[in-house]
């Protein structure tokens, strides 16, 4: 999901303030997560598109990053009809699904891909060291900021490894089949994966403390609000407000 594609643009989401994106995503997510009520959802997704097109992000690396979202959203619907209990809506043989489960992969469906538009749109725009100094500037722990910078760093290389890995297998002639000896053999592979990870990080760490790391991140680049950014914050609360309003109107 977070990549380089998005940040060559001139859009006027790309060129936002990173804590400002930040924190709108974040308080974004948290109502939509939360919410049921699909007036509340309509409008978060309303809001992710417009987003969207705000941030000018290319339609095909938009379906490219929502397909493994609703790959996994279709999952749920051909499950949660048939798994919750409720009042029958329609019926496949032996199986009855109900409404309630419509409406509840229904609703999954919308939180899904509103918060996905808005972390594209806003967060995919961001440069990963732009975006790990941001949370620095926003008093995020630096153990986290640090896990986020290796994490990206390295998954690169681990993955790289594993591909190796398998490499060598198949040329060794290994087929994967439904038996113990290929249940055995990806157990063999996950904790090489697992060693040469553990090996590689105590390798890394030895190398920053020698160039004298301690504990610190330095950026050359100053953040700074300026009239956009606070404007664009203040409509985003405003918009993240209503919806909590909506949203409470119906529990009580």
């Amino acid at each position: 999901m977070i990549g380089a594609e998005f940040e060559s643009g001139e859009s006027f989401v790309q060129r936002l303030d990173p804590r400002v994106k930040i924190v709108a995503v974040l308080l974004f997510s948290v109502v939509v997560a939360v919410s049921n009520r699909f007036e509340v959802l309509l409008l978060g997704l309303a809001v992710g598109l417009c987003i969207m097109l705000l941030a000018r992000v290319p339609m095909r690396q938009l379906v490219r990053r929502l397909i493994p979202v609703n790959a996994f959203v279709l999952f749920l619907w051909i499950f949660l009809p048939f798994t919750l209990k409720g009042e029958p809506f329609f019926s496949i043989g032996p199986l009855v699904g109900s409404h309630e489960g419509l409406l509840y992969a229904t609703r999954i469906s919308i939180k899904s891909n509103a918060i996905m538009l808005v972390l594209i749109a806003l967060v995919a725009s961001t440069s990963i060291l732009t975006l790990g100094h941001a949370m620095h500037e926003l008093r995020v722990p630096q153990k986290i900021v640090h896990l986020f910078f290796f994490t990206y760093r390295y998954i690169h290389v681990i993955y790289r490894e594993y591909l190796r890995s398998v490499n060598a297998m198949k040329v060794r002639g290994f087929r994967p089949r439904t038996n113990v000896h290929t249940y055995k053999t990806f157990a063999y592979l996950v904790g090489m994966l697992v060693v040469r990870s553990s090996d590689r990080a105590q390798r890394v760490h030895n190398a920053m403390l020698c160039r004298g790391f301690r504990g610190k991140l330095y950026s050359l680049r100053q953040f700074s609000m300026k009239t956009a950014d606070v404007i664009s914050l203040v409509v985003m609360l405003a918009i993240v407000v209503t919806m909590g309003v909506l949203e409470w109107i119906r529990m009580v």
